[in-house]
């Protein structure tokens, strides 16, 4: 049996990147610092037949980190694939970000993801066997909305990260790549007493060439692809936005 890693794996994209692995037959281990969350996503799991460990874990902690990971390749196995899917977002106008605040944004979506990355690719090498590791970016690493600095700096860093990665890693045999998603709805996502049933206008629609919102399926989807399918991809970001991001807009 195949082994899935996720970080952020008990709400939103994360929720959806473990249960599909569950779906195509892995067991799978989540890291979140949600506890509520991650008592339901293992309940969730374990309905789908997956053998299953769930961590409370802040993955900016890098003793955290690294413990979840030894536990993972304890209880577990050593995994196949990590999706490095954890991340926040601190929005506040430039002049007035605290260097708290940005750091801390930085330590769990940008260095958080390197140890993870790091102990797991350790425990891949020493397997022989290689493995996938799947970052996950945003559309904001290279574009951009007022008062996001934080947010898209780490995402910037997690893309550059990963074509570094691709190369060092690529002697055991490890496949690095990257997703980054636009506009994913994930109100509906959530932990159950806190999902919302979502609602987009016919502009949200409308913004997106191929006509709707983004949903979590399709970055598990992908993820899926490049655990599986992609043997001969390395150190890529892929672009998962409906098109938004290359649809010229004019003010009127």
């Amino acid at each position: 049996m195949k082994i899935a890693a996720v970080t952020g794996g008990a709400q939103g994209i994360g929720r959806a990147v473990a249960l599909r692995f569950a779906e195509a037959g892995y067991a799978v281990s989540v890291a979140d610092a949600d506890e509520e969350a991650g008592t339901e996503i293992r309940r969730m799991l374990e309905e789908r037949g997956a053998r299953v460990l769930v961590r409370s874990c802040d993955i900016a902690d890098p003793e955290a980190a690294t413990a979840w990971v030894t536990q993972t390749v304890e209880r577990l196995g050593c995994p196949d694939v990590l999706v490095n899917n954890a991340g926040i977002m601190v929005r506040k106008p430039f002049l007035e970000l605290p260097l708290a605040d940005f750091d801390r944004v930085l330590a769990v979506n940008l260095r958080g993801a390197f140890v993870c990355a790091q102990a797991v690719a350790r425990q891949m090498a020493r397997s022989g066997k290689g493995g996938a590791i799947i970052n996950i970016s945003s559309t904001r690493a290279f574009m951009s909305e007022p008062d996001t600095e934080a947010y898209t700096a780490s995402k910037g860093g997690i893309s550059a990260l990963t074509h570094g990665m691709a190369i060092s890693l690529a002697p055991h045999r490890i496949r690095v790549n990257c997703i980054a998603p636009g506009w994913i709805e994930t109100r509906d996502w959530q932990y159950s007493p806190r999902a919302q049933k979502p609602v987009h206008s016919e502009a949200d629609r409308e913004q997106h060439p191929v006509g709707r919102v983004g949903r979590p399926e399709d970055i598990a989807d992908a993820c899926i692809f490049l655990a599986e399918s992609a043997g001969f991809m390395t150190g890529q970001t892929i672009v998962i936005d409906g098109g938004m991001s290359v649809k010229m807009i004019y003010a009127e």
